[in-house]
C-alpha cells in the first residue's frame, strides 16, 4: 500500500508498506544486478549505509546461478541474507543492451546469453515466473526499452507490444501469486511508461496503462541517449498523466542533480549505477562535487573524503590511503569508495524527506546544486 504523506508542488513525500517493510519515499535503490553490490559490499554493509530497497536483475540471475536453485533456498531474501524491499527488474532493459544478441517477436525476445551463446527465450510469462521464483517484493513488467532516437513509426509499434505484454504480465502474476508454493504470494507489479522522446505517444500509453491498477508505474526509456534537457520535458508531460496515489520509478537514473530534478517532478523511485561503478574508479561525490583519489594532489592529503561524512571510509580513513589502496589495486579501495558514494546517495535521499517532511524542498535542492557546483578543493 502506497500514501502520500506531504506535497510540494509535483513533489511527493510517500510511503510505501510491502511484506518486506516499509519504503520512505522519495528513495534511491541500491543496485546489486547479480544479488550483490559490485565492490564486495555485503548486506550488512548495506544495512549500515541506510539502504532501503535493493535491486537486482532477472536476466542476469537466471543466466548465472538460475532463479530455480534461488527458489529452493527460499527466494532472493534468504539466498542473500537480506530481509528489506528487493525490486527486480524483468530482464527488458537487456532487450535494449543487448541489441546484438537477441530477435523481438511477438511472443517475446529470444537471445543468446552474453555468457556462453546458449539460447534463451524470455516473454512476459517467463519473466513473471522467473520474478517469482526469486520471489522479489516488487516484480517490474517486461517491456522493450525502445532507443531514445528510433523512429517514430518503430516506437509506436514497441509501445503497443509494450501495452500487450503488460496485460499478460498481470496475468501471469495474479496466477502465480495464487499457487501453493510461490515465494511471495504478496508480489508487487510496476508497469513501465515507453514512448522513447515523443510526448504524445508517451502520455497516450500512461493512459492507458493507469487503467490496469498496477501496485506502481516506472518511466522507462530514458537516460538512454538523450540530453538531460529532454528527460526532464517527457517528466514534465508524462508525470501528470501517472496515477498520483500510485509510486512513480524513473527507471535507470542518475546524477544527484537528475534525483533532484526527477523528484521536484513527482518521481519517488531511482536507481543508477553511478555511485557504485564510479566508485570503482575513484570517482566519488561529496556536497562539493565529484573528485577523483587518482589525482596526485591527494597523494598526502589526510583528510577523510568529506568531513563530516559518516559513512565507514571517511569515519576512519584518509584520502591518502584510500588513494594508495586504489593505486595498488588492492580490492579494499574500491570498497570503501562504493560504501561512501552510496551512503551519499541514501543520505541525500534521506536529506531530501526531511526537506519535504518540512516544506523547504525548492530551498534545500537549490541549495544543494549551488554547494556541488562549488568545488573545496
Amino acid at each position: 500500500m502506497y500514501k502520500v504523506i506531504k506535497m510540494e508542488g509535483r513533489a511527493k513525500r510517500g510511503e510505501l508498506t510491502t511484506v518486506h517493510g516499509t519504503v520512505q519515499t522519495p528513495v534511491f535503490m541500491n543496485v546489486g544486478t547479480v544479488a550483490a553490490i559490485k565492490g564486495a559490499v555485503s548486506t550488512a554493509d548495506l544495512e549500515e549505509i541506510k539502504c532501503q530497497v535493493e535491486l537486482s536483475n532477472t536476466y542476469h540471475l537466471h543466466v548465472r546461478t538460475g532463479d530455480k536453485l534461488i527458489k529452493q533456498f527460499g527466494g532472493l531474501h534468504k539466498f542473500m541474507s537480506w530481509e528489506k524491499p528487493i525490486l527486480t527488474d524483468s530482464g527488458g532493459f537487456q532487450v535494449f543492451s543487448l541489441a546484438g544478441l537477441r530477435k523481438i517477436k511477438e511472443e517475446g525476445v529470444y537471445f543468446n546469453s552474453h555468457i556462453d551463446g546458449r539460447k534463451i527465450f524470455m516473454g512476459p510469462e517467463e519473466s513473471m515466473q522467473i520474478q517469482s521464483n526469486l520471489g522479489s517484493t516488487i516484480a517490474m513488467a517486461f517491456d522493450e526499452c525502445a532507443p531514445s532516437k528510433a523512429d517514430r513509426g518503430y516506437v509506436q509499434n514497441s509501445v503497443e507490444r509494450t501495452t500487450r505484454w503488460l496485460e499478460r504480465c498481470k496475468t501471469e502474476m495474479a496466477r502465480l501469486n495464487s499457487l501453493e508454493d510461490t515465494v511471495n504470494k504478496n508480489q508487487m507489479l510496476f508497469g513501465i511508461n515507453q514512448g522513447a522522446i515523443f510526448p504524445d505517444i508517451r502520455i497516450d500509453h500512461a493512459k492507458r496503462i493507469r487503467e490496469m491498477d498496477l501496485d506502481g508505474y516506472a518511466v522507462g526509456g530514458l537516460a538512454v541517449g538523450e540530453t538531460h534537457e529532454e528527460m526532464y520535458y517527457i517528466l514534465d508531460e508524462v508525470v501528470p498523466y501517472l496515477p498520483q496515489d500510485k509510486p512513480t520509478y524513473l527507471m535507470g537514473v542518475g546524477t544527484p542533480a537528475n534525483i533532484l530534478e526527477g523528484v521536484e517532478r513527482g518521481v519517488d523511485f531511482f536507481d543508477c549505477v553511478y555511485p557504485t561503478r564510479n566508485g570503482r574508479h575513484g570517482h566519488l561525490y561529496t556536497n562539493h562535487g565529484k573528485i577523483n583519489l587518482f589525482n596526485a594532489k591527494f597523494e598526502f592529503d589526510p583528510r577523510p573524503i568529506e568531513e563530516g561524512c559518516g559513512c565507514p571510509a571517511c569515519k576512519r580513513y584518509s584520502r591518502a590511503y584510500i588513494r594508495h589502496l586504489l593505486k595498488a589495486k588492492e580490492m579494499l579501495g574500491m570498497r570503501l569508495c562504493v560504501l561512501h558514494n552510496l551512503y551519499f546517495y541514501n543520505t541525500m535521499m534521506e536529506e531530501i524527506r526531511d526537506a519535504l517532511d518540512a516544506g523547504n524542498f525548492a530551498q534545500y535542492k537549490k541549495w544543494k546544486l549551488e554547494s556541488m557546483a562549488t568545488p573545496l578543493d
